[in-house]
């Protein structure tokens, strides 16, 4: 089952939101220093969908959640939070827009899914 899609202003969210940080919390350039040498190794499956949504995972390098701020991390569970875009985009994750962080796959917690809905078409400026 899939979390639900929440729309927050003109932005699709999904999941609790209250599985993230209440905002984004940007990083400190000693906190991005610790993360570049692992932005190379990041790994991104190729996409797949059903008929709602397109989906891909993100692999981070084990040894990066180690680089990772604590307070990006859920203490009950000990996995990342669900990430704001700014937030996953600090550490280095590049795709192109509309994805939404919505879980954590809790056995490899160094795995991050995502996804955003079947031929999304970000807004026009």
């Amino acid at each position: 089952m899939h979390p639900p899609l929440f729309l927050l202003g003109r932005e699709y969210y999904f999941g609790p939101l209250y599985l993230r940080n209440k905002k984004p919390r940007p990083l400190q350039d000693s906190e991005r220093v610790r993360l570049e040498e692992f932005v190379d190794s990041i790994g991104y499956s190729a996409r797949y969908n059903d008929t709602e949504n397109e989906y891909r995972h993100v692999q981070l390098p084990k040894a990066m959640l180690k680089a990772i701020p604590r307070d990006y991390f859920d203490p009950s569970k000990g996995t990342l939070k669900l990430l704001w875009e700014e937030e996953w985009r600090a550490l280095g994750i590049t795709q192109s827009l509309g994805w939404e962080h919505y879980e954590v796959h809790e056995p490899e917690p160094h795995i991050l899914l995502f996804k955003r809905p079947l031929g999304y078409q970000p807004p026009q400026q």
